[in-house]
């Protein structure tokens, strides 16, 4: 496995930061390291088509289980972010341009792997027209033509400085399930996500709905950054408030000492009483865990989710 550490010269931003103390991970959230021989063939399959993944970038604790079971999430449009989030171990600088050959690549590695459910995400791209849009609906289409039966969840960017006429692209491409991550509390925004917005994100998410109620919506958002059980309660609030369907919840963890401090481990309990309360608000599926991740058992939480859905509308 290669080293996930980003070098530093490649975050410039990050050389201003403070250092923050990186306290020790209570036994709920140690992981086995990755290794056996599906975490080498999903690995192999990667490296082959000349992909990056999320999984390495962010350096993802649940990577060793997931690629072990050949669940890679992809991550398209390059290695290299125009943000600079305190919380994100993805590289920020300025990205390469855009390689028009990788959603066929990604399309070939669905079908290698033999997918039931792929999550695609991406970096932000705010140094493109229209932020990866029609980069997105290339490779949903790529992956439908060659894997006609696999459901597709797409992690998005916020297209904050696009057009509204953009995410018309992304939704016309028919993915089965659109996921933006708001990431944190509205009053943490500032110094966690500076360069995005709160309500900019909760529109975005409901314009989906609008422009087609058919498609499932998700956001999750990371605890222990300093956040108090009422604000996260509020965001419930707000995402139910955008008809959004499925809600993660998952502890924020510091990938090195530049990155924004771990203010608690929130416990398991705590986990399950923000599980308990987001159904009791009218989410469709929920999944809060300590380990939880946008990703993690995707394909699992989709056949869930549809089910809720069906369930609702007496389909069941």
């Amino acid at each position: 496995m290669r080293d996930l550490k980003i070098p530093e010269q490649r975050h410039p931003e990050k050389a201003h930061r403070q250092d923050n103390a990186q306290p020790k991970k209570p036994s709920w959230i140690r992981v086995k390291a990755p290794g056996g021989k599906g975490y080498a063939d999903t690995r192999k399959i990667m490296r082959d088509n000349n992909l990056v993944t999320v999984c390495e970038e962010a350096g993802c604790p649940n990577v060793g289980e997931c690629w072990s079971q050949g669940h890679a999430t992809m991550m398209i449009m390059g290695e290299i972010c125009t943000r600079g989030c305190t919380f994100c171990n993805i590289a920020t600088g300025k990205p390469d341009t855009l390689d028009a050959f990788e959603p066929g690549r990604v399309a070939h590695a669905v079908e290698k792997l033999g997918l039931n459910h792929v999550v695609i995400t991406s970096v932000d791209r705010d140094d493109l027209n229209d932020g990866g849009a029609e980069h997105f609906a290339q490779t949903i289409r790529a992956v439908r033509h060659r894997s006609p039966k696999t459901t597709i969840e797409i992690l998005t960017p916020d297209f904050l400085k696009c057009e509204p006429s953009v995410l018309e692209v992304v939704v016309e491409s028919r993915p089965d399930v659109f996921n933006h991550n708001l990431e944190t509390v509205p009053g943490l925004y500032p110094e966690v996500r500076p360069g995005a917005r709160y309500f900019h994100s909760l529109r975005l998410l409901q314009r989906v709905k609008d422009l087609d109620p058919s498609i499932f919506t998700k956001s999750g958002i990371m605890v222990g950054l300093g956040e108090d059980e009422q604000a996260v309660r509020q965001v419930m609030d707000d995402m139910r408030a955008a008809d959004i369907d499925f809600l993660t919840i998952g502890q924020y963890l510091q990938p090195t000492p530049k990155h924004h401090r771990v203010d608690r481990f929130v416990t398991p309990d705590e986990f399950a009483a923000y599980e308990k309360a987001a159904f009791g608000k009218g989410f469709l599926m929920v999944s809060a865990t300590p380990l939880t991740r946008s990703s993690y058992h995707a394909g699992d939480d989709f056949a869930r989710l549809r089910e809720a859905r069906n369930k609702k509308l007496g389909l069941a």
